[in-house]
């Protein structure tokens, strides 16, 4: 270079930024970090306080939001015919005589039909150990079956496909000491047509 910035001798001037200035760019660095950072904290407490944590609240619960129960509305009421609807033919299978016959007189006090009345058929008669066996269609198990059962609570039940009509068959067994009381009777088949309350169901989760 000419002039006045003519360089002389074997020394040359050193052309370097001033320190001020190195300075000034860390500190404007520095201030933009941490406007940035307190920008993203701020946006979470938004979140969590507007209720847009959802994926925090999901992390924090394992990954899974919480399951919860959603409650099932109860079923109907259970329509079973009335007695009066029910034809039972009364059968004793034990060597006792009569129960037939005043076992029949006791259920149409209670307003069944009755049927054939005597002794059982070879196949129960004198096999039934229990205190009796109730015989009767497929399609009567949780029907005319069930009203009847409630007059002889344990008694066995036996479906039998090749019935011809829905009757239903009283078999009286060794161990029979009687029919449920009146009010026993009346008592289960209450329960027995009472709507029936379906268990809550849980939502899945994730």
């Amino acid at each position: 270079m000419g002039g006045k910035y003519r360089i002389t001798g074997d020394k040359y001037p050193r052309m370097r930024p001033s320190r001020r200035r190195g300075r000034l760019v860390v500190v404007v660095v520095a201030c933009g970090a941490v406007l940035g950072v307190a920008g993203w904290g701020t946006l979470q407490l938004v979140d969590v306080f507007t209720g847009g944590g959802g994926t925090a609240s999901a992390a924090s619960s394992g990954g899974c939001a919480p399951k919860s129960k959603q409650a099932v509305p109860s079923t109907a009421a259970v329509v079973l015919p009335k007695p009066a609807q029910i034809t039972v033919n009364v059968f004793n299978a034990t060597t006792r005589s009569g129960l037939a016959k005043s076992t029949a007189d006791e259920l149409k006090k209670r307003g069944f039909k009755v049927g054939q009345v005597g002794n059982a058929p070879a196949q129960f008669d004198k096999k039934v150990p229990g205190a009796g066996v109730l015989v009767g269609l497929p399609t009567a198990s949780g029907t005319s079956l069930s009203v009847v059962g409630v007059q002889l609570p344990g008694a066995e039940r036996k479906m039998d496909a090749a019935r011809k009509d829905a009757s239903v068959d009283f078999v009286i067994g060794n161990a029979f000491k009687g029919l449920a009381t009146p009010a026993d009777a009346a008592k289960a088949l209450t329960a027995l047509s009472a709507p029936k309350a379906a268990n809550p169901v849980a939502k899945k989760g994730c």
